[in-house]
């Protein structure tokens, strides 16, 4: 999905200007690391040393050693991104997020604040009281998690599906690529919790001295980035 998707050559443009030699970036919700490991074969070789948080902990010792050819020092991490932020104090160049963000709502990241427009995302169909009491929950988990963010690096990069009507049909006709049920179900779910517009833009802290950025990137994806001005 991210091939297609084109996220990694997304995120590699973005992290560029921050990556020097010595760098330490850290990746939320790293999955199997193999999307950092191409964005890290699309940079020169930095000695980059690399954080890769993911709760399942599911990076291989083959995934580390290609990093370690490309002079990227990557240690894996299972913890709980917000927990993992809380008790980290060091800083990072950047921090990374990679289909992360639209997980951590079954619907909108916000109410008022996105206009309540993901309930389609809800398979039910209707709300009631114990799913507004979830997503009101959801709202300030991920303010929490930006903050946090904000907090530990002058660049955070973000790459989310893109909440549109062709995202949506393509997600739809995965099938004629071979892709199966469950990913084909995930797929469409994914792209009705995407993002569109600034709503990213909309989460982050009001800390002044940021430059949010918010765009379509690919075909079906949502980049927004966060630069502290020096």
């Amino acid at each position: 999905m991210n091939s297609i998707m084109g996220n990694a050559s997304a995120v590699a443009r973005a992290l560029a200007p921050a990556l020097r030699d010595g760098a330490r970036i850290a990746d939320l919700g790293a999955g199997d690391g193999t999307l950092m490991l191409r964005v890290a074969r699309k940079m020169q070789p930095r000695r980059v040393a690399l954080v890769l948080v993911d709760r399942a902990g599911a990076i291989s010792a083959e995934t580390i050693a290609q990093f370690r050819e490309l002079q990227w020092n990557a240690t894996p991490l299972a913890a709980d991104a917000i927990d993992w932020l809380e008790r980290e104090r060091a800083a990072f160049a950047a921090i990374t997020a990679n289909l992360f963000l639209h997980h951590f709502a079954p619907s909108a990241l916000g109410v008022g604040l996105f206009q309540m427009r993901r309930y389609a995302f809800l398979e039910s169909g209707g709300l009631d009281v114990d799913v507004l009491q979830f997503l009101v929950a959801d709202v300030a988990v991920v303010q929490r998690l930006l903050e946090l963010v904000g907090a530990r690096t002058r660049l955070f990069i973000a790459c989310e599906p893109r909440r549109s009507r062709a995202a949506l049909l393509a997600s739809r006709a995965l099938g004629l690529l071979g892709c199966g049920r469950e990913t084909r179900h995930d797929a469409v779910v994914s792209v009705r919790a995407g993002f569109q517009g600034r709503e990213l833009s909309a989460a982050w802290p009001s800390i002044t001295g940021w430059e949010l950025e918010e765009r379509p990137s690919g075909p079906f994806s949502h980049l927004f980035t966060a630069r502290h001005r020096v």
